[in-house]
């Protein structure tokens, strides 16, 4: 799977997103490292990719309706959350493999010891 990689997450998910067999995108990397949430998305769907973000804006499925995307992934971390907690929330989710292949057109929200799909 492709993935859209949003700024707020440490540059280390490209590699962990890698490691699962799925090909990274980092917004830093395209010039889009200050876009706004309705241009990453609007790239996200135009171009077929998931997007994983901590901005729980992508979860506002008014805003962002999951049939419309690739798959919308939100990890939701405490507010003091270090990289390396941040990548232990995204990898319980990739180690998910049934959860991850049902992605398309879904929104997963990720947090520590849950993970809720929605449509």
């Amino acid at each position: 799977m492709r993935f859209l990689i949003d700024a707020d997450l440490p540059r280390a998910t490209a590699e962990l997103l890698e490691r699962y067999g799925h090909e990274p995108i980092d917004v830093r990397d395209i010039g889009m490292g200050s876009a706004k949430d309705p241009e990453i998305a609007s790239y996200a769907r135009s171009q077929g990719l998931a997007l994983v973000s901590g901005d729980g804006g992508f979860g506002h499925m008014q805003h962002y309706p999951p049939s419309d995307y690739h798959g919308l992934v939100v990890l939701r971390a405490p507010r003091n959350a270090t990289a390396s907690l941040i990548l232990r929330i995204l990898e319980s989710f990739l180690q998910e493999d049934a959860l991850v292949a049902q992605l398309r057109g879904k929104l997963a929200i990720v947090e520590p010891g849950r993970i809720r799909l929605r449509s």
